[in-house]
C-alpha cells in the first residue's frame, strides 16, 4: 500500500507528483513548472498536431485528460467509442432524482484516489446499507445470518487466504516468490483443499465470483490473492460492506464523477468516436484513425481494456509480447444487473437487508440499493445470465417471485424494473471486472504496463492497487498522465 501523508494538501501532493514524474526536467533555469510554464513546455509547434490522444471516457480516460489540463496541456482530445462518458459505470434514471447504477457502483476504505477525486468534484458519498439479516437459498431450504455488526472475520479459509496475500504483490504479482506454484492453481481448486460445508463454500464462491466476475473454479489464485493484497491483505476488506470496499456510494450514482469530468473538458471530448486503426506507434507524430476521421498526436494513451486493443488495428504490428496479451486477455465476464422498485425499502422492516444469495438459481445476489433518505426501496441484483430469461416481463417475474419466497407477497408488485446486461449492449464492454485465468499472469504480466513506442496504457486493470476497481482506473489515469507528461518535456528538451 502506498503511504499517505496526511500533512499535505492534496494540492501539494498533486504538484509533488507532477514533479517527481518529470524528474529532471521539471526544473528550467532553476524555476519549477508552474501549470503555465508547462502549458509553455508542451505548446505544440505544428497546429494539426495534439501533444495527447487519450482513447476511452471511462474514469482512467477522463482522470488523465482532466490531470493533463491542469497541468497546463491543452493540446489534447478523448476519443470514446460510446455515445455517453463514463465506460463501466452507467446510472438508471427512476426519477425524480433517484439513481440505480448499473456498473461499478461501490468505494470503501483505502481507495483514497477515488475519495480524493469525489471531493474535487463536489460529489458527496453515502454508506451502503447493510443493517440486518442476509438470506442464503440453498435448494429448498433458506438460511439466515446477520453479519451487519462484523467484518466477517475469525474464518480459519479467510485468514489462510489473507496471510498468503502478504506475499503477492498487487503491483506485479508475478514477481512473488511463489508465483509459479499459484498461478497453477485455480481458487475453486485451493477452496476444495479447505474443510467448509455447504454453505460456507456457497458464500465463498458468491463473494468471490462477484468481485472477479468469474467462478472461482476458473480464477488464478495468483491474481485472486493481488486483489487481497491490495486490501491490506484483508479478504474481508475486499469483499465486505462493513469496513470494506461495498462500504460506500456516490450520491447521484458513480457515473457522475465522469459526467463532471467531461463537463469540465468540453469539446475535447469526442463521443461516438470509435478508433479503428492506429499507424506509426513507433514514430515522432501517431496517426489515429477514427470514425470521425484522423487525429494525429504525440503521445497516446490507451485507457481501455486490455481484450478492446484487439478491435483495433496496429501498424506496425504490436510486438508479441504486448499483442499476445491483448489477443489472450479473458473478456468472458460481462455481468448484468437487475433493478426492482417499491414504494418503500419494506424489507427493512422485517430486519433484513436485501442481500439475497441463490445457490442454483438465476440469482447471484441482491442488495439493497435505495437512496439514502430510503424515499423509496430499490433492490439490485447481479445474475446468471444464462439461467434468467432475457425478455424482460419474464425476467422481472422470474426474480419476483424468488424474492417473494424471502420477502412475501408484497416482492410480486415492483413499480419499475431495469435489466442491464453489459454483454449485449454495445460491443464496447465485453467484460465487466477482471477474470483472470490460471497461468495466465506468469507468462503475460510483464507486459501490462510498461508504455510500448508512443503508446500508454492505462485503465484499471494497469493499476498497481485496487486493480479491477473503480479506484484502480483514477490511480491509472493519474500516473499515465504524469507518463505523457514526462515524456512530452523530454521530447521538448531533447528538440
Amino acid at each position: 500500500m502506498e503511504p499517505e501523508n496526511h500533512d499535505l494538501s492534496l494540492t501539494a501532493r498533486r504538484r509533488r507528483l507532477l514533479l517527481q514524474a518529470m524528474g529532471s526536467a521539471a526544473l528550467m533555469g532553476g524555476i519549477a513548472l508552474s501549470g503555465r510554464v508547462t502549458a509553455n513546455v508542451l505548446r505544440s509547434g505544428e497546429d494539426d498536431v495534439l501533444d495527447v490522444a487519450i482513447i476511452g471516457a471511462g474514469l482512467a480516460g477522463l482522470t488523465a485528460a482532466r490531470d493533463l489540463h491542469r497541468a497546463g496541456c491543452e493540446s489534447l482530445v478523448v476519443l470514446e467509442a460510446r455515445d455517453r462518458v463514463g465506460g463501466r459505470t452507467l446510472n438508471h434514471d427512476l426519477g425524480n432524482g433517484v439513481i440505480s447504477e448499473a456498473g461499478g457502483q461501490w468505494i470503501g476504505p483505502g481507495q483514497t484516489a477515488i475519495f480524493d477525486l469525489a471531493r474535487e468534484l463536489e460529489v458527496d458519498t453515502f454508506p451502503s446499507y447493510y443493517q440486518g439479516k442476509n438470506v442464503y437459498l440453498v435448494g429448498g431450504a433458506k438460511y439466515e445470518e446477520d453479519l451487519s455488526d462484523s467484518q466477517g472475520s475469525g474464518s480459519p479459509v479467510t485468514e489462510k487466504l489473507n496471510e498468503l496475500a502478504r506475499g503477492v504483490p498487487s503491483k506485479e504479482p508475478w514477481t512473488a516468490a511463489e508465483a509459479a506454484s499459484l498461478d497453477k492453481l485455480s481458487v475453486g481448486q485451493w477452496l476444495s483443499q479447505q474443510a467448509l460445508d455447504n454453505v460456507a463454500r456457497l458464500s465463498f464462491d458468491s463473494s468471490i465470483g462477484l468481485t472477479t466476475g468469474t467462478p472461482p473454479s476458473n480464477l488464478a489464485l495468483l491474481h485472486y490473492l493481488s486483489l487481497i493484497n491490495s486490501a491490506d491483505c484483508s479478504m474481508e476488506k475486499l469483499e465486505g460492506f462493513k469496513g470494506g470496499a461495498q462500504e460506500t456510494r456516490f450520491v447521484g450514482g458513480s457515473q457522475i464523477l465522469s459526467t463532471r469530468m467531461a463537463e469540465a473538458l468540453g469539446d475535447k471530448v469526442r463521443l461516438a468516436c470509435p478508433v479503428r486503426k492506429i499507424v506509426g506507434w513507433d514514430s515522432e507524430i501517431v496517426e489515429i484513425h477514427t470514425d470521425q476521421g484522423i487525429i494525429r498526436a504525440r503521445q497516446v494513451i490507451a485507457a481501455l481494456h486490455p481484450a478492446l486493443c484487439n478491435q483495433i488495428t496496429f501498424d506496425p504490428p504490436l510486438p508479441e509480447g504486448r499483442a499476445g496479451l491483448h489477443r489472450l486477455w479473458p473478456s468472458h465476464a460481462p455481468m448484468r444487473k437487475t433493478v426492482h422498485v417499491y414504494p418503500r425499502p419494506f424489507w427493512r422492516e422485517q430486519g433484513l437487508n436485501g442481500q439475497i444469495t441463490q445457490a442454483d438459481g438465476p440469482l447471484i445476489l441482491s442488495y439493497d440499493n435505495s437512496p439514502p433518505d430510503g424515499s423509496v426501496g430499490v433492490l439490485s441484483a447481479f445474475v446468471r445470465t444464462a439461467q434468467l430469461p432475457q425478455d424482460p416481463k419474464r425476467a422481472e417475474s422470474t426474480l419476483s417471485a424468488i424474492y417473494a419466497e424471502v420477502l412475501g407477497d408484497e416482492a410480486q408488485h415492483p413499480t419499475q424494473f431495469h435489466d442491464h446486461d453489459w454483454g449485449k449492449v454495445d460491443p464496447w464492454t465485453l467484460t465487466c471486472v477482471g477474470s483472470i485465468p490460471p497461468g495466465f499472469l506468469t507468462k503475460w504480466g510483464q507486459y501490462l504496463k510498461p508504455s510500448v513506442g508512443r503508446l500508454i496504457w492505462s485503465g484499471t486493470e494497469t493499476a498497481d492497487i485496487w486493480a479491477s476497481g473503480m479506484d484502480g482506473a483514477v490511480r491509472s489515469g493519474h500516473r499515465a498522465a504524469l507518463e505523457a507528461l514526462q515524456a512530452l518535456v523530454k521530447a521538448r528538451r531533447s528538440a
